[in-house]
């Protein structure tokens, strides 16, 4: 049996891409799986149906994340659907391409919402319990962006590397207490962010190609079952930034 098995797990943007494949592969690993998403709801259901089907347990909840009061009643509803949430994939995110001199206050406000302060508003909703608890994990997908500038725009950028500093705040003040806060920044996996974005193109990698999915959730799930790794950043970018 796995650590993993019973523990509840809240994958934000959970419906697509990188945070479907989380879902999925928490399900699998035994966890109750809540998913949260804004649009796609034909996505999320199909979600939902995978784990169930597969004999898991799971839910999907829509809402705005960039909200407080839409965060509080996910997690309240996460709650009362499975009880008190152990682990949080921080997932959500948009990828509003432009060229930096384009970039509006509101394209800069949106894009922080919807990256960082989502990021925040999740983890400040689930780390007391944690806390009390003496076990939880959170994971921030991040980006290579963080670290490179990347090739999204500086507002993307910025969020990115927002959530790595969120994230190694949290795992300073909760080391000890049973709970790390690591993150992921994976660069050029093929999901629908890098599409119609004339400037990712594979020759851009070391490795030739763009990475996959399942390739980025192995390393969650290698983070989600270790206790000791905590503030860390693990690049899963085919070598394009070397750490």
């Amino acid at each position: 049996m796995s650590e993993l098995t019973d523990k509840v797990a809240l994958v934000t943007g959970g419906s697509r891409g990188i945070g479907r494949d989380a879902a999925l592969a928490l399900a699998k690993a035994g966890c109750q799986v809540a998913i949260s998403y804004l649009q796609a709801d034909e996505q999320a259901r199909q979600v939902v149906d995978e784990i169930h089907h597969n004999g898991g347990q799971a839910i999907a909840f829509k809402g705005d994340i960039s909200s407080p009061e839409q965060v509080n009643r996910i997690v309240l509803q996460t709650r009362g659907a499975f009880g008190e949430i152990d682990i949080l994939v921080n997932n959500a995110g948009i990828a509003k391409v432009q060229d930096w001199q384009d970039i509006t206050p509101d394209d800069w406000g949106a894009v922080l919402a919807a990256n960082l302060t989502s990021s925040f508003l999740m983890s400040h909703a689930v780390l007391p319990a944690m806390q009390r608890r003496g076990w939880g994990r959170v994971i921030m997908i991040s980006s290579m962006a963080a670290q490179t500038g990347g090739v999204i725009g500086p507002h993307y950028a910025a969020s990115k590397a927002g959530q790595l500093g969120l994230m190694h705040s949290y795992a300073n003040l909760l080391a000890g207490k049973g709970v790390t806060v690591n993150a992921i920044a994976p660069a050029l996996i093929e999901t629908d962010m890098i599409k119609n974005n004339p400037k990712i193109t594979p020759e851009l990698l070391p490795v030739k190609r763009f990475g996959k999915t399942e390739e980025v959730t192995a390393v969650l799930m290698m983070l989600l079952n270790n206790g000791y790794i905590t503030g860390q950043t693990i690049n899963v970018n085919g070598g394009w930034y070397m750490s």
